[in-house]
């Protein structure tokens, strides 16, 4: 009988964990009191958490993960306390490739669109730690360089989400020995926490200025003992960046308004070069109300990888400062003067605007070089999205995958670039006056952005958008159909190209037709599964054509060519 109590009490514990959805719920709003002590290492967390049950069924239990080194120590509910049980749960999302989760089991059950609120404690240390990184071969001294996030004596510096969960989240479990598993699991974060709102007050034992991403606001809280500095922030859609708080002994340099460099010792020289090119950076116009504010804080790792979240990039500062770092900031103002509810108009216009920096500095082909070093990335995704699916063709591809639901943020990146770089293609220009009037505040359904260009540009884009953003037809696959020069009265040829679109996603490409002297380029319209025919002028004979030069992702470069063999009367 004793042995049966024991069974049933385990049986207990572990299945909710079996039977549990960890993404039922989502957190609409964090409300936090964060103690930092440096000298320590230490975190301590307490605070108040709202989340909505966002699954189709009842949810009676509720997973809450933290990184490894935290501890929890306190759920409750209006004042009572929640039976709950911690175990680690392995998870690349976090450093320690370790999560500390509970599983909460609630007095009652929450129906679907039904929202609980928690009050929560927990604390620990956050030390450097690349664990997840070395376990997949990458050498302990470069995974520093990458995950760098941590609180330290002299300097602090932690992510969230992805790097360290620092405040809680629920996923499942993922690795990076497993594909884009990672990228997918917290992609999915980012879609379901686009409107989550996060505030923070930040208590720190040391007398050093305190820095996150989100909008300061005035601190009030009864000063502790030994408590040094206080600082309340609230955020607004962590889902789309990602939460960062920096202690750090800064000195500050302001060449511009809105514009600030922290930088540390021995980064002066550094700081001033970013200053100035920062300053005369100005890449696109406001999106959405966005903002011109932008803080950029020096690493103490020259090495180390940048980061950019709301507001804030996060740079080593070193000279002489690389085109990778140029773009970083390029990127990071961008990503600034775009608000925006969805990720993929905020994430690929920053990025679009790498390109079109790339192209006013270095010419188009630079460009299409930055672009075609994403392509390779976004037809192994479409690939793997295909390969994983057993569902009905185009059921889960068309929505799971679509760019207003894509839960892979690399992959939404590299095609939400492409996106807004041949919607400039096709409308001739980045539409500025179309993006002068978008606002966030107005974008409650995934068509605005369409209705707003197509009131501007007066172009049908419906086809455009079907294909590339409201579902995933995938890639289109171009090749040469026919070729047929005629030779016309007064010397030259009338070209008539015919183009087919092996792939499933429509597109408007360039057709470029090589002569003896030189070489034209005309657009054409081909959608999935069709032909269409262009007519070039050749003032000489023409040799080949060419269709794409790189602007649309497609699945086959192998076939875009055709060499004319003009008989030997016409090319005399």
């Amino acid at each position: 009988m004793k042995f049966f109590c024991v069974f049933c009490v385990f049986w207990g514990l572990v299945f909710p964990c079996v039977a549990l959805d960890r993404e039922a719920f989502t957190f609409t709003k964090y409300d936090l009191h964060v103690r930092v002590e440096p000298e320590q290492q230490r975190l301590g967390v307490r605070g108040r958490i709202t989340l909505r049950n966002d699954s189709t069924a009842p949810q009676k239990d509720i997973a809450l993960q933290v990184s490894s080194t935290l501890s929890w120590k306190s759920i409750q509910i209006a004042g009572k306390a929640v039976q709950f049980v911690t175990h680690e749960y392995n998870s690349d999302i976090d450093h320690t490739g370790t999560l500390s989760e509970a599983i909460v089991t609630l007095p009652h059950d929450v129906p679907p669109q039904g929202t609980v609120e928690l009050d929560i404690g927990y604390e620990g240390v956050i030390p450097l730690n690349v664990t997840r990184l070395t376990r997949i071969g990458v050498p302990e001294d470069k995974a520093k360089h990458t995950d760098w996030d941590q609180i330290g004596k002299s300097f602090t510096a932690v992510r969230g989400i992805g790097y360290v969960a620092w405040y809680p989240v629920a996923t499942e479990a993922a690795s990076l020995s497993d594909g884009n598993n990672v990228e997918e699991a917290i992609g999915r974060w980012k879609v379901r926490h686009t409107d989550t709102e996060m505030e923070v007050l930040f208590e720190t034992t040391v007398d050093t200025p305190i820095f996150f991403t989100g909008t300061a606001g005035l601190a009030s809280v009864n000063t502790q003992p030994g408590i040094s500095k206080i600082a309340s922030f609230t955020m607004v859609r962590p889902g789309i960046s990602v939460p960062t708080f920096v202690i750090a002994d800064y000195q500050k340099l302001t060449p511009k308004d809105l514009l600030t460099i922290q930088y540390l010792p021995g980064q002066d020289e550094g700081a001033k070069a970013y200053a100035e090119i920062a300053a005369n950076v100005d890449p696109i116009i406001l999106v959405g109300h966005g903002s011109k504010s932008l803080q950029i804080l020096g690493l103490p790792d020259p090495e180390a990888a940048s980061f950019v979240s709301e507001g804030m990039l996060l740079s080593p500062l070193k000279l002489p400062v690389t085109n990778e770092a140029l773009l970083d900031i390029v990127y990071a103002r961008a990503r600034r003067l775009v608000l925006s509810p969805r990720v993929w108009i905020q994430e690929g216009l920053a990025h679009y605007v790498q390109a079109a920096f790339i192209d006013e500095e270095a010419g188009r082909k630079a460009a299409l070089d930055y672009l075609n070093a994403h392509r390779t990335l976004l037809v192994e995704a479409e690939q793997q999205h295909k390969s994983h699916t057993a569902e009905p063709p185009g059921t889960r591809l068309e929505t799971a995958y679509s760019l207003i639901n894509a839960p892979d943020g690399l992959y939404l990146q590299a095609k939400a670039l492409y996106v807004w770089w041949m919607l400039r293609d096709l409308l001739g220009g980045t539409p500025v006056e179309a993006l002068f009037n978008y606002h966030a505040d107005e974008d409650k359904d995934g068509a605005y952005m369409q209705r707003v260009i197509e009131k501007q540009t007066h172009r049908d884009l419906q086809w455009f958008f079907d294909d590339w953003v409201y579902r995933d037809h995938g890639l289109p696959d171009f090749r040469v159909d026919s070729v047929y020069p005629r030779p016309v009265v007064g010397g030259g040829y009338i070209v008539t190209v015919t183009i087919e679109n092996l792939g499933d996603a429509g597109a408007e490409v360039p057709v470029v037709l090589r002569m003896q002297d030189g070489e034209l380029t005309k657009r054409i319209e081909v959608h999935a599964k069709s032909k269409a025919s262009v007519r070039i002028e050749a003032f000489t004979t023409p040799l080949e054509v060419v269709v794409n030069d790189g602007s649309v992702p497609e699945t086959d470069l192998s076939n875009n060519s055709y060499k004319i063999e003009m008989p030997e009367k016409q090319s005399k």
